[in-house]
């Protein structure tokens, strides 16, 4: 991606999971970054703590349009709009969470944001919801099951209505569910890692839904490929695997690979408010640019399950170096 050199990249939500990590290779890459944070604290910002002093970090609260003002001034090549709220089941609880922080953030960026020569909007697979036709194509009618599948797909709407409107340089994309170090442990990867490792209880639903999980580094290498092959393209791009997988046999899976002696209660949890049963994503586009998976899912989580014993020695331990911090007195 020599072409990403010395140029001047914005990322919203860098300090968010899929964020960081698209941060950390555009510095790799010789980008000049600069990320979008609540607060100019490395506390708040762990994931970005090794490149902290590297990147140029904005204060800024895009959900209000006179903290996003202050971007006026400033002109990137790229953006790569990442930010927003992203847990599917709590949206249910969060509604004007939701709506502020994945519609009124992207008008206001938009609207009120910096100069930029093309523009990438983070989408999501929930946007499809329940399909009939699998694998999921771009053209298929969206049909949100959740308020942040609702939102989501109204960020993404917008946007094309502004491209359209101005004539910006626009890629929509679509990720399926990803997976990888420094993920929230409310994600169900994490979470059941997590539990595997510390031999805690897992409450599952019978678990006959399917998903397909996309480790961290080809969600970015398809980002990254999409971005320098194609231009305005404002129908949907898809970046997944299209191969999905019973979220039982992934329980079972995490399980073994951690060699752990959790129990495992399936239909324990009822199965969440408007299920979606099937997700597989159609990525003929990806593989006509010449896509293919660095890593495969096994390796992945083979990775990330290395990854979150270092994590549970570091942030969960008692005499763990995190925790030292608070023996200042």
């Amino acid at each position: 991606m020599k072409h990403l050199n010395k140029k001047r990249v914005l990322v919203t939500g860098g300090a968010g999971f899929i964020g960081s990590h698209m941060v950390s290779r555009l510095l790799k890459l010789g980008s000049k970054v600069t990320t979008i944070v609540k607060y100019n604290s490395i506390i708040d910002s762990p994931r970005l703590n090794n490149i902290w002093r590297k990147i140029n970090i904005i204060e800024a609260d895009l959900r209000n349009s006179d903290s996003v003002m202050q971007l006026k001034k400033d002109s990137f090549d790229l953006i790569f709009h990442f930010a927003a709220y992203n847990h599917v089941g709590d949206s249910f609880k969060h509604i004007r969470e939701n709506i502020d922080s994945n519609l009124v953030s992207t008008i206001n960026l938009l609207n009120h944001g910096p100069k930029f020569k093309k523009f990438v909007h983070i989408g999501s697979s929930e946007i499809y919801g329940n399909q009939k036709n699998i694998p999921f194509k771009s053209k298929n009618m969206p049909n949100p099951m959740s308020p942040y599948a609702l939102t989501k797909y109204a960020s993404e709407l917008y946007s094309v209505i502004k491209s359209r409107e101005t004539n910006f340089n626009l890629i929509c994309l679509r990720p399926f569910n990803t997976f990888g170090p420094y993920q929230s442990e409310k994600a169900i990867i994490p979470e059941l890692v997590i539990k595997c490792l510390t031999n805690r209880s897992i409450d599952t639903t019978k678990g006959t839904q399917t998903r397909e999980f996309n480790y961290i580094d080809n969600i970015i290498n398809g980002i990254l490929l999409i971005e320098k092959k194609i231009s305005n393209h404002r129908d949907p791009i898809n970046i997944g695997s299209n191969k999905p997988i019973k979220i039982r046999d992934l329980v079972k899976k995490i399980k073994k690979l951690t060699n752990s002696n959790s129990k495992i209660k399936f239909g324990a949890l009822k199965y969440r408010p408007n299920e979606i049963w099937k997700m597989q994503a159609d990525i003929s586009l990806l593989k006509k640019i010449g896509y293919k998976q660095s890593i495969n899912f096994e390796q992945g989580l083979k990775r990330t399950i290395k990854w979150y014993r270092n994590f549970l020695k570091v942030y969960i331990n008692d005499r763990g170096n995190l925790n030292k911090l608070s023996e200042y007195d």
